[in-house]
């Protein structure tokens, strides 16, 4: 088969603001395992929507915008339901930044022949395929976004915001997360930022420059951003979709502040949705409970879902879209308040 025969069919993205999910989470509130769990996790964000103190971080993990959560994650950046997101760097740049530049994700199959998309230049996430073609290109747009950048150490979320600006600027991605937040002043932290696309436009990047100054990111520049604004922000809630380095990291920040002396409450709110298993003493899988042995998450409002993201998310998100707190909200665009020197 020809690469264009393979790369037929594009992987949709679902739309939250078509469909009210509030009928069936008031059916699910009534129910028992991880049914009565997911309406649990709607109600705790629609109450973070309308606490006013509260900031909302929102931490992902997992091939979520190459498999059609883009659209939700976007309008949750649109309609002021998100303040902070801590991701992994294929979210963000092998998936929104990806798509942003007009490429896209395809239907595929977990049984394919994976010889035969190597040799036609195709990589498979699970079930669904991108062009390793169009991924380079991506590559070397990252490459080109550092050349314009100081020599020094800027952290993940500032390279970000860069590229949230290129977007902009050349009329590219209107559906993009990264744009998005660009617009609205919502930072995005990526700790482990070479671990994606962007690692391989670096490191082309460095390469070419040799000896002379060179653009690098400062992961621990991340984690005091994060840092200052906990302590900024008092209350905040973590909606969390898959765990790993965002889940621990976004976590942390209240062990941070207690380190440095300041006297910040653990998040009020927490909610993750997960596959994982806590039996293994994985982190993906570690119980929001268990973080609160920690100082990182406080008792009474958290709530674990074992649900895969793909179902349990647009729900979620649906619910609280559509009950429409949002619309009291501020935005507290936190890339001003870092970028002024806060």
């Amino acid at each position: 088969m020809e690469k264009s025969d393979i790369l037929g069919e594009k992987i949709g993205h679902i739309d939250i603001t078509r469909f009210d999910a509030g009928p069936i989470i008031d059916q699910y509130a009534n129910m028992a395992f991880q049914a009565k769990n997911l309406a649990r996790c709607a109600h705790l964000y629609d109450e973070m929507l309308e606490d006013p103190a509260c900031t909302i971080i929102l931490c992902l993990a997992g091939s979520l915008f190459s498999a059609g959560l883009g659209k939700m994650i976007h309008d949750l950046a649109s309609h002021c339901m998100v303040d902070v997101i801590v991701s992994t760097g294929a979210i963000i740049v092998d998936q929104d930044f990806f798509e942003a530049l007009g490429f896209r994700h395809y239907r595929g199959s977990p049984h394919a022949d994976d010889g035969t998309l190597m040799k036609a230049g195709i990589d498979r996430i699970y079930d669904t395929y991108i062009s390793e073609d169009e991924l380079r290109i991506c590559d070397m747009t990252v490459k080109e976004i550092a050349e314009r950048l100081t020599p020094k150490p800027h952290s993940s979320r500032e390279f970000i915001e860069h590229m949230g600006r290129f977007l902009h600027e050349n009329g590219k991605g209107e559906e993009s997360v990264v744009r998005k937040s660009f617009e609205h002043g919502i930072p995005i932290f990526v700790p482990a930022f070479s671990d994606s696309s962007a690692g391989f436009g670096l490191v082309a990047y460095q390469w070419h420059k040799g000896k002379k100054p060179k653009v690098t990111i400062d992961s621990v520049k991340d984690f005091l951003e994060l840092t200052k604004i906990k302590i900024a922000s008092g209350d905040t809630g973590l909606f969390m979709i898959g765990g790993g380095v965002p889940k621990n990291f976004a976590q942390d920040v209240t062990v941070a502040a207690d380190i440095l002396g300041k006297d910040v409450p653990m998040h009020k709110y927490a909610m993750q949705i997960t596959v994982a298993d806590e039996r293994d003493g994985g982190l993906s899988g570690s119980t929001l409970r268990e973080a609160h042995s920690w100082g990182k998450v406080d008792s009474g409002n958290e709530q674990m879902l074992f649900c895969e993201a793909t179902v349990a998310a647009p729900l979620i998100a649906s619910y609280a879209y559509h009950r429409q707190s949002w619309k009291k909200r501020n935005p507290k665009r936190y890339n001003d308040f870092l970028n002024n020197g806060e």
